[in-house]
Formats: structure tokens, sequence, C-alpha cells
């Protein structure tokens, strides 16, 4: 099939709420997950996608398209591969279930391929930063921030945590009788986890990418 970098995309979403939702995308999200400004774009690459045989869309279904053909990696995803043996595919998670570990039942519709040079410790998914509460450690809204999965952290060190069903990012301190999580912008308060507080480490942060604005 020859299509273009963002057909492959558009089917790489479908194809993997499908798998994830047991549904496909309709028109709308995809039109506001790609940044179109209106559904017509969205319905010009379905044509597309369906002309070379990738989906069959369905007449008179909000949701109607079948997927036909599994979905490629986007070229110059495919060169990068091929021409750093570093090269890393990490899934760039938005929305997280509420109680749920971050990963096991988050939304991730994009994928973007890095250089793990950019990170260390390596990276297992990327997080997009909302706010500005890490300022100064250069972390800004927005941002997309490298994340090790692990569940230990060490005091001073930059975490991804989780305070009952809320996921934040922050400065790590751990005193005698209390833990602590540090703001890195004097705008914002740091946050004492309670005794009876649902605690837990999420991941180490350990590197950022800062997408094109």
């Amino acid at each position: 099939m020859n299509l273009t970098d963002t057909q492959q995309a558009i089917l790489a979403m479908i194809a993997e709420r499908i798998e994830a939702e047991g549904m496909p995308p309709s028109q709308t999200e995809i039109a506001k997950a790609f940044g179109f400004k209106g559904v017509r774009a969205a319905q010009y690459h379905l044509d597309a996608l369906e002309a070379a045989g990738a989906i069959e869309k369905i007449p008179g279904r909000a949701r109607g398209i079948r997927l036909l053909h599994a979905p490629q990696a986007p070229q110059r995803e495919l060169e990068l591969a091929a021409a750093n043996d570093d090269a890393l595919r990490l899934p760039v998670l938005g929305r997280v279930a509420a109680g749920a570990p971050i990963g096991a039942d988050a939304d991730h519709h994009d994928y973007v391929v890095l250089d793990r040079v950019f990170f260390s410790p390596s990276p297992d998914y990327l997080l997009k930063v909302s706010g500005d509460s890490m300022r100064d450690e250069g972390i800004f809204d927005g941002d997309l921030i490298g994340v090790h999965r692990t569940r230990d952290a060490r005091n001073g060190q930059i975490v991804v945590a989780r305070i009952d069903d809320e996921i934040t990012v922050k400065l790590l301190k751990i005193g005698k009788d209390r833990i602590r999580l540090l703001p890195r912008n004097p705008d914002y308060s740091p946050i004492e986890v309670l005794p009876d507080q649902n605690f837990a480490i999420e991941g180490l942060y350990c590197g950022l990418v800062r997408p094109n604005r």
C-alpha cells in the first residue's frame, strides 16, 4: 500500500483502538487526535485508506470502519530503527485510568521513535506533562517525559507518583516520619503524603523531549 505517514498513523490508531476498546474511533476523534480543522480531512484520509484496501467503510454507522490490513510503521520510523540499534519505540500515555498502575489501562494511541541516548535509565513510556510545577527542572507544560517503570526510588529523585487517584511528577523527599513531593516552582506548595492516602511510586523520570509547538 502506498500510504502517507499520516494515513499510516491513522491506520495504527484504528487498529489500536479496536484492540483496546473493541471499536474504531469516530471521524471526530480522528480529526481531534491529528489536529485537523474538521472531519472532512479525516474523511479524506479514510477514503484513501479504503481505496488502498486497508479498511472498509460501513455506510450508516457512526463508527463504521472495518480493519482489513494491519498497519505498518511509518517509513521514517523504519529507517531510524534500521540505522540505529538503540532506537526506542515508546508509547505516549495520556489519560490514565483511576486506581490502575500507569500503563496497565492507559490510552496510548501514539508512539514516538527516539534514540535511547536521550534518556538514563532507559524509559518504558512517555508521559505528557500537564502544568508547570517542575519548571525550574526544565520540565514544562506539554513536554513528553521518559519514565522508567519502577516501585523503588531514592531521596532526591524526580518521580512519577500516584496519590489516591491523582498522578503527579515531583521531587521525592523522604524524611524520618513522612514523605513529601516537592514542586520545582515557588508558585506551588509541597505535597505531604498523609498516612491514610494510597501512595505509590509509578516510575523514575529519565529525560524528556519537547514537541514542536
